[in-house]
């Protein structure tokens, strides 16, 4: 019979996240406030009223519930959130050798400490005498077939990762273990558009590392996993798409309408709301994004006059080889509520690279669509 993970559960509606720790749900016609277990952005997730499942807290803490998972989409596809449960999923995984290559190894130990690193797991075969540490990783971003980690920058995962790669190539036995909790993803990545550095650590350990990406069908039961499916990798598509390079997208707020002097654009009206601005960078996309980020500069391109005007509220790279950014105008000019007209563009024949809204973008389910379809679903051509 299927363990439980979990006692009891309850489901809600997700209303908002005040921070990266708490939420904002309806059970029972009451607004509750609960634990967010993940700390990641987990935007492309979290829409107001998408159906949460959550567990009780133990009476006396600031918080009723704490989140355990969430449905996605139309197909309400289920993703596990509970990160303070994922090492116990992982090591129920290998005491009952239900992963595939590690069928031989028992659990030894948990929270090892090596060197300046604390591993998760270490495992042991007893008829070799072998053993090895494994960092455990949940991964929650996917797209349609592809997933990948993480969704936020992670020193102490690269840190970790990095460990982990160096044993590899002085050739220990080392593992990281991709717990993938999208039951529908055929393929795995690292995040190189938001963690570049540990991406580029992964792909120097593809081939030594004993890494494994395990996907876990969830259901609304979050029972223990009976079995779980091995998904691969690519290196091509790492070594093609992945650097300093590529298109991105520069979100700002206007808090009032305004006149801007935009340089050879003259004096632009504003309306009052968020904007995007789509650009490209052949080489030094970061530097890039950084000093449209930046007030104290020179200015150079219409966006810096904007930026002048504006609050800053965030940049998102899409690293890649190819020339995307006037598609990725199009797509954001299908569901933007204005732009405004030959900005940013007087090298291209598109109407516009800025893209006006009245709500934030990076809150709204059709920007995350987009965000999606170039950041993930555009790469199912290496698989």
């Amino acid at each position: 019979m299927p363990r439980k993970i979990y006692k009891s559960l309850t489901a809600g509606r997700f209303l908002d996240r005040p921070n990266r720790f708490v939420c904002h749900a309806e059970v029972n016609g009451k607004t509750v406030l609960c634990h967010m277990p993940n700390p990641g952005r987990m935007r492309e997730l979290l829409f107001p009223g998408s159906t949460l499942y959550l567990t009780p807290n133990r009476p006396g803490l600031r918080t009723a519930f704490r989140v355990v998972g969430i449905e996605k989409g139309k197909n309400r596809d289920i993703f596990y959130l509970d990160t303070t449960k994922a090492n116990d999923v992982a090591a129920f995984l290998v005491e009952n050798h239900r992963i595939p290559g590690w069928e031989d190894y028992d659990l030894l130990n948990r929270e090892v400490t090596m060197g300046d690193s604390r591993f998760d797991l270490l495992l042991g075969n007893q008829r070799t005498g072998e053993v090895f540490p494994v960092e455990v990783k949940s991964c929650s971003l996917a797209g349609e077939k592809g997933a990948m980690f993480p969704d936020a920058p992670t020193e102490r995962g690269e840190k970790h990762l990095s460990h982990l790669v160096r044993m590899a190539g002085e050739g220990q036995h080392a593992g990281l273990l991709v717990l993938v909790h999208y039951g529908k993803a055929e393929w795995f990545l690292p995040n190189y558009h938001t963690d570049l550095e540990l991406s580029r650590t992964f792909l120097k350990g593809m081939d030594s590392l004993d890494w494994k990406a395990a996907v876990i069908p969830w259901t609304k039961e979050f029972t223990m996993p009976q079995s779980v499916r091995l998904i691969g990798s690519s290196k091509k598509a790492l070594e093609e798409e992945m650097g300093n390079a590529g298109d991105y997208m520069i979100v700002l707020r206007l808090e009032a309408p305004q006149t801007i002097a935009v340089g050879s654009l003259g004096p632009v009206p504003f309306a009052e709301g968020y904007y995007v601005y789509v650009g490209s960078a052949k080489k030094n996309l970061d530097q890039r994004m950084a000093h449209h980020r930046a007030l104290r500069k020179k200015m150079h391109w219409h966006m810096d006059y904007l930026r002048k005007e504006t609050d800053f509220v965030g940049a998102i790279p899409i690293r890649t080889c190819d020339d995307l950014e006037h598609d990725l105008a199009r797509a954001l000019s299908e569901i933007a509520d204005w732009d405004v007209p030959e900005f940013g563009c007087s090298d291209c024949h598109c109407r516009s690279h800025l893209f006006g809204f009245r709500e934030n973008p990076m809150h709204l389910p059709s920007f995350l669509k987009i965000e999606e379809r170039f950041e993930i679903d555009r790469l199912q051509k290496y698989f």
